[in-house]
């Protein structure tokens, strides 16, 4: 995952991913295929502009397609593998900003 102002990630582009709370677990991936997940549909007071809402039958049929394409192991119902997921560099460093800003500090008497 990457933060809403950072370059989208290149095919066969070497990036570092790391763990969205563990500091220490933090890898380089050259992704063979990048694929957008997030679409504008209803843009609310954003400057983004408005993506055409496709037909219930197509969200449905990429839906399956999707399911269809993630590993069985993840798809159990008995212990199943929990699903990774990592963030860039820049948004683990928003992440953790956020997290410090709002995070009650305790105090000692």
């Amino acid at each position: 995952m990457t933060g809403e102002n950072e370059p989208p990630p290149q095919a066969g582009e070497r990036i570092l991913c790391r763990h969205p709370f563990n500091e220490s677990k933090r890898a380089y991936v050259v992704p063979k295929r990048v694929e957008e997940l997030l679409k504008c549909y209803w843009p609310g007071n954003s400057d983004q502009e408005r993506e055409e809402l496709p037909p219930l039958k197509e969200i449905r049929n990429r839906c399956i397609k999707q399911l269809e394409q993630m590993r069985p192991d993840h798809m159990r119902r008995l212990n199943p593998t929990p699903y990774k997921v990592s963030v860039s560099a820049k948004l683990y460093d928003f992440i953790h900003f956020l997290w410090l800003n709002e995070a009650p500090v305790g105090e000692l008497q």
